[in-house]
């Protein structure tokens, strides 16, 4: 039988790392599963941001249109197929009904939260615990091709300023190329540079934050893939996986973009569908960028880490298949193309897709299980797990031992889904 303080936490993200961390360091013994390997889906790919920036949701005014706008073009960076429609038209609805002033502000104030918290506890996180993950706090730079998309960012610039305290530093093309000379000359018609910002390498991230695991007490079992939980009436009193079952008095669903698999367990409907990127590594060019740089209009992102060098995006809405786009990748190759003087090199380390869980409202879920009192979920972060993480984590953590929560959780909850 577990203890009183016993839990065990689903799933080995980077949000699942970050409850586990924060349960043991506030006393729990905790117990970590993964349906395979720690760290190795979405967690490992990603462009490493950890982007305060980045609190406005996909869903706002005017992208309904531009996203048709944009699924019509030859080669678009967003990429819906028929059948992913048809099986998530819930989701779709959903995400059609947000694209408003009203609700985009909204939301914006929930994502905030929690990227305020993470990006501070990720500097005393990472000093605490002497984690190597290559940390750079230079800031995140947003290129845009053509002026008409760079005078158009202003009002975005100016909406983040007065609403959300969120200045950004604006380059025309010749102070752009001067502060990032890695551009080619001509290929930008500005910038704007978030110095609030930050970037990390994730697989280090995740493989330093295993090691910390370890010595704070944290038991990590992998290929253990949760199967269903031991239930006595709204409690459960044990995770049942393809390694036995696993009793605790406490669990937490982090399983991101898998997490509506499990809505029967959960006793709710989580409306999360995955979102495909992409990710190509490889050693650093000769010219290689100082800046982490995310071209807006190609929807491509670059992150020059110190041991190497990766390009990454693009959205595909495709369920759950799991093969690797070659063409989507080519995207990656020609948008950064577009751009930098020297966009790539040899020999690509990897090549590389996952699952980002995607909410229509662009909020996370943070709430128990309407079926199961002691079961907390945390999914659904979108393309911010690794933003959110950290304050994901400790408000988890907060919620599960009574401790008053540092954000206000009403944001993440299931009842807005009604």
């Amino acid at each position: 039988m577990s203890s009183n303080d016993d839990v065990v936490v689903i799933g080995g993200g980077v949000v699942g790392t970050a409850c586990a961390y924060y349960l043991a360091k506030a006393g729990r013994r905790v117990t970590l599963l993964d349906r395979g390997r720690f760290g190795a889906a979405c967690s490992h790919g990603n462009c490493g941001y950890v982007c305060p920036s980045h609190v406005l949701p996909l869903a706002a005014p005017g992208a309904l249109w531009s996203t048709l706008k944009t699924m019509l073009r030859r080669n678009s960076p967003l990429k819906v197929r028929p059948g992913a429609v048809l099986s998530n038209l819930g989701w779709f609805l959903g995400f059609a009904r947000k694209c408003n002033e009203r609700d985009m502000l909204a939301a914006a104030v929930g994502i905030q939260a929690l990227l305020n918290s993470s990006r501070a506890l990720y500097d005393e996180l990472l000093a605490a615990e002497s984690i190597d993950c290559e940390w750079d706090t230079h800031g995140l730079l947003f290129v845009f091709h053509t002026k008409g998309a760079f005078d158009h960012y202003a009002e975005v610039d100016h909406l983040l300023r007065d609403k959300f305290h969120l200045p950004a530093e604006r380059y025309d093309a010749d102070g752009l190329l001067a502060l990032e000379p890695a551009l080619k000359p001509g290929a930008a018609a500005g910038g704007y540079l978030y110095k609030s910002d930050a970037q990390v390498r994730p697989d280090r991230l995740m493989t330093g934050w295993r090691a910390v695991l370890t010595r704070v007490g944290v038991t990590v079992r992998e290929n253990c893939e949760l199967t269903g939980f031991v239930r006595e009436g709204s409690t459960a009193k044990a995770a049942t996986t393809t390694q036995g079952d696993v009793p605790a008095a406490d669990f937490v669903v982090a399983t991101g973009a898998w997490t509506p698999l499990l809505n029967d367990h959960l006793g709710c409907r989580v409306p999360i569908v995955p979102g495909k990127g992409y990710s190509l590594t490889m050693p650093r060019p000769s010219v290689c960028p100082t800046y982490p740089m995310i071209f807006e209009e190609h929807r491509v992102a670059v992150s020059p880490f110190k041991s190497g060098y990766r390009i990454g995006s693009t959205m595909e809405f495709a369920g759950y298949d799991a093969v690797l786009n070659r063409a989507r990748l080519g995207l990656l190759r020609d948008g950064a193309g577009v751009y930098l003087r020297e966009p790539e090199s040899e020999p690509v380390q990897e090549e590389w897709c996952g699952w980002r869980p995607m909410v229509y409202d662009g909020k996370p879920v943070i709430d128990r299980s309407p079926a199961l009192s002691n079961v907390m979920i945390a999914a659904g972060h979108g393309m911010l797990g690794l933003s959110m993480a950290p304050g994901t984590g400790k408000l988890v953590t907060e919620l599960l031992t009574g401790d008053k929560p540092h954000v206000d959780p009403t944001a993440y909850g299931l009842k807005r889904f009604g």
